[in-house]
Formats: structure tokens, C-alpha cells, sequence
């Protein structure tokens, strides 16, 4: 009888998570059945979407979500012999050691995974992250080769891909990251511009400094004060791609504004939220283009690791505090 280990969310979080939000238990797991295998836990994953999702999705009580990589070590499914490596669906696995599934909920890692690349990047460039760094180019934004575009949180495991991407395409790439380390990692990667927002005297004379004839398209990550003061740049007919808002994800009252909608219309902006499950149909193309460009070097990749399966809620708010740079991934 195998035991997995799992942290589960005693209750639901109240401004910033905490320890005492998070509880590590064991439960025994049952033989798997036909078609079933048991998976044992590789790598982890912990991103931004994990805290509002929480609130959302998930009971008080529930293992907390959240994707992973894992090595098949029992099977009862041709599909997935002993020793071959998956991905796990976020809702369906979570933060566990072990789990028992049957096969409707994993995505093989292809046999031909290059063995010089660490297979945490299924969890990261070559993963969810990079198909909606792709998705909010391509399907979203229709970044066109010439055009600035600019991209908030751009050290983090969908932002390097987005300034890459688009650099790839034949863009200006302005980004800005919360330390000058990070600033300094953006500038490696070929960001045009890049700079610190926790230091600059005023975040508008930094976004006017970096492109002074505006911006074409804006890749929104954070939400918030930022958004306000990006939209009032964007120049006419600009797009914006919402992926995502950390900056209020941790509030306990609702922040007040921005309020876009005066711009938006001045300026005739086009803003649409996405989320990349919407172009599922087109992933393993999508996945394989990914690949590609990091084989060829035109995307490098960058992850935080933080080793033990016991340092996960430890992670995750690292995470959330913006102490990673690229992909933050957990080594069970």
C-alpha cells in the first residue's frame, strides 16, 4: 500500500496566505484499477492563478491545485508504461506525492524530450505558462512584426516568454520586473527596455522614458495602479491582453479603480481577458513550436527550484512575493 503525502488547505486565505492556512497530511492510496496507474511526484508547480483560483474552485478541507510532473511506477494502462514521465491536470492532482488516476487525466511527455533539458519546463516554458505567453501574442493581441509592446511582472514564468516571443516576431519589448537583478535578467533575454518599478521616481516618466511614442500592445500581468497608469500610453487603436492581476490578488477589500474606460474610449483600445485553456485544440502544435525555439536558442529559460515536497506553502508564497525569477518549480 503506497502513502502520498498532500497539503491541504485548512482555510481559505485572508489577505496573504500563511503557514497556518496549509496542513500536511498522509492517506493511504488504493491499488490501481484497470486503465489506472499510480504516479509518483517529480516536480511541482506553484503559480499566481493558485490564489484566486482557491477561493474559487476549491472547499476548505481539499488538496491544494495545482500541476505536476510525474513518473508512472505502477500501470494498468498500456497507454502509460513503468518508467514513462506525464503531466497531470491542475484540478485532478494538485499537491501530492502519489496519486492513483485514470488516464483521461494526463498528457504523456513526448519519447523524443530532449535529455539536455530538465523536464520541470513541461511545468513552465514548454507548458501552461508558455502557451499563454503564445496564446496572448498571437490569438489575442495579433502582435505584428515592428509594433512595442509591453509586458508588466516580465521575470516571471510567463513573462520571459511573452518579451521573447515577441522579440522573435520582430518587436520592441519593453518590460518591467520588481528588482534590478531581474531587470538585469530581462536585458540578457533582449528586452529593448527594461526597469525596476520599485525604484524609478515615477512608474509614468519610466513607461514614457522606455517608449516615447506609446505602446502598441500591453501584456497586463498585475492589474491595478500599473494598469492605470500603462493604458493612459497605449497609443491609438493599441490592444491589451489580460492574463492575469497579482496586485490585488491578496487584498482583503476590494481596491478601488482603476477606471479604464475613458482611455479605452479616447483612444479606441481593444481589451480582452483569456486564459490559454480556450485554444486546447491547438496545444500540441502550439507545444511542439515551443520547443523549437528553445532547441534553437531563441527561447532561454530561467527557474527558481525549491527542493522538498515539506517547503511547498513556503513556495507557493515566495511565489507570490515575487522571489523567482522565471518558472518557480518544487523537486519532490
Amino acid at each position: 500500500m503506497v502513502q502520498a503525502k498532500t497539503w491541504v488547505l485548512v482555510k481559505h486565505f485572508d489577505g496573504f496566505p500563511k503557514n497556518s492556512d496549509f496542513e500536511l497530511k498522509v492517506e493511504e492510496l488504493p491499488e490501481p484499477k484497470d486503465g489506472e496507474v499510480l504516479l509518483e511526484t517529480v516536480f511541482l508547480t506553484v503559480d499566481p492563478y493558485m490564489r484566486p483560483f482557491s477561493k474559487i474552485h476549491m472547499k476548505e478541507g481539499d488538496v491544494m491545485i495545482g500541476g505536476q510532473v510525474a513518473k508512472v511506477i505502477q500501470s494498468k494502462n498500456p497507454a502509460f508504461p513503468v518508467g514513462s514521465h506525464v503531466t497531470a491536470n491542475v484540478g485532478s492532482h494538485g499537491w501530492r506525492t502519489h496519486t492513483v488516476c485514470d488516464a483521461s487525466q494526463l498528457q504523456p511527455i513526448p519519447a523524443d524530450w530532449p535529455q539536455d533539458l530538465p523536464l520541470s519546463l513541461a511545468l513552465g516554458t514548454v507548458g501552461m505558462p508558455g502557451l499563454t505567453a503564445l496564446y496572448g501574442i498571437e490569438e489575442v493581441l495579433g502582435l505584428k512584426k515592428g509594433e512595442t509592446l509591453l509586458v508588466n511582472a516580465a521575470s516571471g514564468a510567463v513573462g520571459i516568454v511573452v518579451g521573447q516571443i515577441a522579440k522573435i516576431k520582430g518587436c520592441k519589448v519593453v518590460g518591467s520586473a520588481g528588482s534590478d537583478a531581474k531587470v538585469a535578467f530581462l536585458k540578457e533575454l533582449g528586452f529593448d527596455e527594461a526597469f525596476n518599478y520599485k525604484t524609478v521616481g515615477s512608474l509614468e516618466d519610466a513607461l514614457r522614458k522606455a517608449s516615447p511614442e506609446g505602446y502598441d500592445c500591453f501584456f497586463e500581468n498585475v492589474g491595478g495602479y500599473f494598469s492605470s497608469v500603462a493604458i493612459e500610453q497605449m497609443k491609438e487603436f493599441g490592444r491589451i491582453a489580460v492574463c492575469g492581476s497579482i496586485s490585488v490578488y491578496n487584498d482583503s477589500t476590494p481596491q478601488t479603480g482603476p477606471y479604464p474606460q475613458f482611455n479605452m474610449n479616447m483612444k479606441q483600445l481593444k481589451m480582452e481577458g483569456f486564459m490559454q485553456s480556450r485554444w486546447e485544440y491547438k496545444h500540441q502544435e502550439s507545444l511542439k513550436r515551443l520547443m523549437a525555439w528553445v532547441r534553437e536558442g531563441k527561447i532561454k529559460y530561467r527557474e527558481t527550484v525549491t527542493k522538498g515536497f515539506e517547503n511547498m506553502p513556503a513556495a507557493f508564497m515566495g511565489m507570490l512575493r515575487g522571489e523567482n525569477i522565471g518558472k518557480a518549480v518544487i523537486a519532490v
